[in-house]
């Protein structure tokens, strides 16, 4: 459990790192990308832009 915790924690501030890189592919407009301000931070969560990169990186992977 502590693992997963972990886990998410990372992906978390990996993601808000590359929020600007993404936005700047036009990535974190989507429906179901979420930006927000929590404790006078803003935090980007971008589920769609990680789908949509998932399923590319994917068939790149099948298709090498």
């Amino acid at each position: 459990m502590l693992r997963w915790l972990i886990v998410i924690f990372l992906a978390l501030v990996l993601i808000n790192g590359f929020g600007p890189w993404l936005q700047r592919m036009g990535l974190g407009r989507l429906p179901g990308d979420f930006q927000f301000r929590l404790f006078g931070r803003d935090w980007f969560i971008p589920l769609t832009s990680t789908v949509l990169l998932s399923f590319v990186v994917s068939l790149l992977v099948k298709w090498l």
